[in-house]
């Protein structure tokens, strides 16, 4: 696994930018590694995946995990307002970086990855495959 560091800025979107990176630099399957920072909008989808929480607060980034595959991130995020109370589900286009997120992706070189419609759950999954 090759790693990658990148500072997104202010006024990025850091999906968009996490999907953005991936596709630029012919990264086919990623995780992230670490994301640290902050936001001055929120936008996830809650658990159940039918509602949304957005508003334009300071948040810090207390927690980003997942993957990156063909340039689709599913990635969730948990986020902590000014009182410290947290928040978190999977993160959507909108969640705008504030000052700094500093983010570290694995790059999986080994693996090849595929989103393929599930039935079950009703969204196009991710399948990866070792090929090296």
């Amino acid at each position: 696994m090759k790693e990658m560091a990148v500072r997104l800025k202010r006024g990025e979107d850091l999906k968009e930018r996490m999907e953005d990176i991936c596709l630029t630099n012919g990264i086919d399957t990623a995780v992230v590694l670490s994301g640290v920072g902050c936001v001055y909008q929120a936008k996830i989808r809650l658990a159940g995946g039918e509602s949304f929480y957005e508003n334009k607060e300071n948040y810090e980034i207390v927690s980003l995990t997942g993957t990156i595959s063909k340039g689709h991130a599913h990635v969730h995020i948990s986020l902590a307002d000014i009182s410290g109370k947290a928040i978190g589900g999977h993160l959507c286009k909108g969640c705008m970086i504030d000052t700094t997120c500093e983010l570290v992706l694995g790059i999986l070189e080994e693996y090849e990855s595929k989103r393929v419609y599930d039935p079950d759950t009703g969204y196009d999954e991710i399948e990866f495959e070792k090929v090296r």
